[in-house]
């Protein structure tokens, strides 16, 4: 385990632009850049949705959180999570003292990025209502273990990187 912190946690939901923006602030850092979703399908073997598909949601969220806190733990870079991640009471408590940037986003602009094809299980009926209702619900969650917010919407990625370096500055 490292002493070391991951230097920025980024959270949202799915269309802000997490992997994105978390690579590229990594990359003005000069560190790594680690993705909660990508690890778990490296570990699993298999797509997300598949997982979700195969196993159900409750058994991702279980490989999720483990993956989460694992990742947590091992310090360093920029870390981004998992859109539904933070709903885990234990890693909201594993969040605390660490730097948790809310990448927030509406759904005209998170529609844009993501499509709402197949690959969000969560998203796979009906959309734009499904991406509206599970904002709705996750939006206090991202609000309250976040210590910034930088909205997304309009900006290109390297345009949400300059505004996030205005609040989190250099690590």
């Amino acid at each position: 385990m490292s002493a070391q912190r991951p230097l920025a946690v980024l959270i949202g939901p799915p269309g802000a632009g997490k992997s994105t923006v978390g690579a590229l602030l990594a990359q003005r850092w000069d560190t790594t850049f680690r993705d909660t979703d990508a690890l778990i399908e490296a570990a699993q073997g298999r797509a997300i949705p598949e997982i979700f598909f195969d196993d159900g949601e409750a058994t991702f969220r279980v490989i999720e959180r483990e993956t989460v806190l694992a990742a947590l733990a091992d310090g360093g870079g920029v870390l981004a999570l998992g859109g539904g991640a933070v709903l885990d009471p234990a890693v909201q408590e594993a969040l605390v003292g660490h730097r948790v940037i809310f990448l927030d986003v509406g759904i005209a602009h998170a529609s844009k990025r993501v499509g709402f094809d197949g690959n969000r299980p969560l998203l796979a009926v009906n959309p734009r209502a499904s991406w509206s209702r599970l904002m709705q619900a996750r939006r206090p969650t991202y609000e309250s273990v976040s210590t910034e917010r930088v909205d997304t919407a309009g900006r290109t990625p390297d345009e949400v990187v300059d505004a996030l370096l205005t609040p989190v500055g250099e690590p």
